[in-house]
């Protein structure tokens, strides 16, 4: 049974107002990641989120893929917490028995053109600090996966997936254990900067107000509507929100992959792939769906693109082999045609409220880099404190 909000103390009341160390908003899987580390560097900590379970929006649908670090600018956030996140998440899986499994991934060049994009990509992966990336011909990358049609592939020994569920309830289970709070069903509904913290009014059925010392916005899809809901934070630091959507279909039947495909990055995204969960299930995706609001039916018509996407690295997929699966929104802080940008973490130094970080555009790999964000978190309010 979710714990209420209302446990933190006797006055449930709005007229009454509570101090809290640490507040973290959203428990996906960065806001249990924050809260785990937190609470084991010895703080106290309160996780608010709204929904009645841990990872129910972003963090649950997505491709559970562990990413190797191989696409981002060398230096950004996104490939060092990428690289660190994915080692950590190995190590942590394997002490605490999470299912995770290297299944190593190929990107594949359908054409002569696209074989210099791979060996630029080599050598990004590289700069980034992965150095397990093997190039392959036409007939090594056919000898891995007999029913793939390529030109070239690059091989990434270390991508592979993880029970992402498993993961966050690790997290919070850690979390909990050295004293932290989860509160179910409390949507934050309002705020204020106040001098010696950040009171924040949270909703659900026990309303309350609480000033927290510490406020870490982890709340995904809905960090930029938290930011302007809390008076006294720039509307300047608050980037805007655009959502991505992508769709997923899955194959009937038996894949004949044992590895994820990915073609060429396209600009935008990284192409209609092929992942395969821990179940043996073959899924194909995302697209790239610009919406306007968060709606997640998957429209059976745009299976007529992902079949046109997948044989050019797959021609043996066969008609009628793909079903509507599931979709996910990634919180784009950039409209559609904008280069990808890194992610955003903000302390006082960039938005000039002390006992804040924000995080927005936490997107790919975020679910990879969920640990190292977690510790980037938590350095910045160890320099608050």
């Amino acid at each position: 049974m979710p714990v209420r909000f209302g446990k933190l103390g006797s006055n449930t009341g709005m007229s009454s107002t509570e101090s809290a160390d640490c507040v973290v908003v959203g428990a996906g899987v960065v806001g249990l990641a924050v809260a785990r580390e937190l609470a084991l560097q010895g703080r106290d900590v309160v996780v608010l989120e709204a929904a009645d379970a841990i990872g129910t929006e972003t963090s649950s649908r997505n491709s559970e893929v562990v990413h190797a670090g191989i696409y981002y600018p060398t230096g950004s956030l996104k490939a060092r917490h990428c690289v660190a996140g994915k080692r950590f998440i190995y190590e942590f899986c394997a002490e605490r028995g999470i299912e995770c499994r290297r299944t190593t991934k190929l990107i594949v060049a359908t054409t002569p053109e696209q074989v210099g994009y791979l060996e630029k990509l080599k050598a990004q992966g590289e700069a980034n600090d992965v150095h397990d990336l093997r190039m392959l011909d036409a007939a090594e990358a056919r000898k891995l996966e007999p029913e793939l049609v390529c030109t070239a592939a690059l091989l990434s020994p270390s991508t592979g997936i993880v029970d992402s569920h498993g993961l966050m309830l690790a997290f919070q289970g850690d979390a909990e254990s050295h004293g932290a709070m989860v509160a179910f069903e409390t949507p934050v509904v309002g705020g204020a900067v106040a001098n010696d913290g950040i009171v924040i009014e949270a909703g659900g059925a026990s309303p309350m107000r609480l000033k927290a010392r510490t406020l870490v916005n982890a709340a995904g899809l809905g960090a930029m509507k938290l930011a302007h809901a809390i008076a006294g934070i720039p509307q300047a630091s608050i980037p805007p929100l655009h959502y991505a959507k992508g769709n997923y279909f899955a194959l009937q039947g038996r894949t004949p992959f044992s590895r994820l495909i990915y073609p060429v990055p396209e600009k935008g995204g990284l192409g209609v792939h092929i992942t395969i969960d821990l179940a043996g299930q073959a899924r194909f995706g995302p697209d790239v769906e610009w919406v306007d609001a968060l709606e997640y039916d998957v429209d059976p018509r745009r299976a007529d693109v992902f079949y046109a996407e997948v044989r050019r690295y797959w021609p043996g997929l066969a008609d009628g082999a793909l079903v509507p699966s599931y979709s996910g929104i990634r919180p784009k802080i950039v409209p559609k045609g904008a280069p990808n940008p890194d992610f955003v973490i903000q302390g006082p130094e960039a938005h000039g409220v002390p006992g804040l970080v924000a995080l927005y555009g936490i997107e790919s790999p975020g679910l990879t880099s969920s640990p190292a964000i977690a510790q980037h978190v938590a350095r910045i309010c160890a320099e608050m404190s």
